[in-house]
């Protein structure tokens, strides 16, 4: 299931690319990866994806936007996109482990971001991580204290 996620995320990382910079409808955008065929794609995670980020951009950027160093619109487009999936699934997604969504963001960055781009995601969506699954975080936090 994992892999097909993982599919599903990189599949919504170039959808959600394609959305940012050239306005495209999320439905036409829908229609050219069906037509695609991707194989072993969780394909209702990818809607989900590209659907839920762009209905819930506002509210993404505003969890993202106290973390970030400039503002987001100046953000790589491929690491916004990335950003905002990754806010997407810490907000909406709680099923998920955070360590999850964390570690699936940065390999997305390292195979299409800039060079240090996963750095960047890595500690903006770590912020975001500690704010908005703040029990989860210290759950974890506390457990590996008393494995010590």
């Amino acid at each position: 299931m994992s892999n097909r996620r993982s599919k599903a995320r990189t599949a919504a990382l170039q959808g959600l690319y394609q959305w940012q910079l050239m306005g495209q409808d999320v439905d036409k955008i829908d229609i050219e990866f069906i037509v695609q065929d991707i194989r072993g794609i969780d394909h209702a995670y990818f809607q989900e994806l590209l659907r839920g980020v762009p209905q819930r951009q506002g509210e993404l950027d505003e969890c993202l936007g106290p973390f970030l160093d400039r503002p987001i619109n100046e953000v790589d487009p491929v690491e916004c996109a990335i950003l905002r999936i990754g806010a997407f699934e810490l907000l909406c997604r709680p099923e998920i482990p955070y360590r999850v969504v964390l570690n699936e963001a940065i390999e997305l960055a390292k195979r299409f971001g800039a060079e240090h781009g996963h750095r960047y995601v890595n500690g903006i969506l770590d912020k975001v991580a500690q704010r908005v699954r703040a029990t989860e975080f210290r759950s974890r936090a506390l457990r590996r204290r008393l494995q010590t």
